[in-house]
């Protein structure tokens, strides 16, 4: 019964550990924005939800840093955390953003692209962060007989 109390709770609290990789993920794509040969780089979060649900908390693979190390594709680059924030285990899966003005310098990263992502990924963060927020205050109003 405890397990479908808090059901609820573990859902939000993994896509919250989600969204805070992701919001770190593309903040490092800004900040390499000027970064010659910089390839950018994005979790699919619908992916990465469905595998830390099936999978559990701590079994979401570290594919980050394949082929590269650190998530970097050249030692000039700065490098994703190799510990992410939370309890996941590992970085999720990230996928290469799909490049849509080529650079002569082989930067792949549009800013115009990240910012949008950057600001729609904190509402999302900020959503969910108050569904727990709610929750948590349902349940204590619950417990509490008001």
């Amino acid at each position: 019964m405890f397990s479908n109390i808090t059901s609820n709770l573990d859902f939000h609290s993994k896509a919250l550990l989600l969204r805070a990789d992701r919001q770190r993920i593309m903040a490092s794509n800004i900040a390499n924005a000027d970064t010659p040969g910089f390839v950018a780089r994005d979790l699919n979060f619908k992916d990465a939800m469905n595998e830390a649900n099936q999978s559990g908390l701590g079994a979401i693979n570290n594919t980050a840093t394949q082929g590269s190390r650190n998530g970097t594709t050249s030692a000039g680059h700065i490098a994703l955390s190799a510990s992410p924030i939370g309890t996941l285990g590992g970085m999720p899966n990230l996928e290469y953003a799909v490049q849509s003005q080529p650079s002569a310098d082989g930067n792949s990263v549009d800013l115009d692209r990240e910012r949008a992502s950057f600001v729609d990924n904190s509402v999302r963060y900020e959503a969910t962060l108050r569904f727990i927020n709610g929750y948590a205050k349902t349940m204590l109003s619950a417990i509490q007989g008001q």
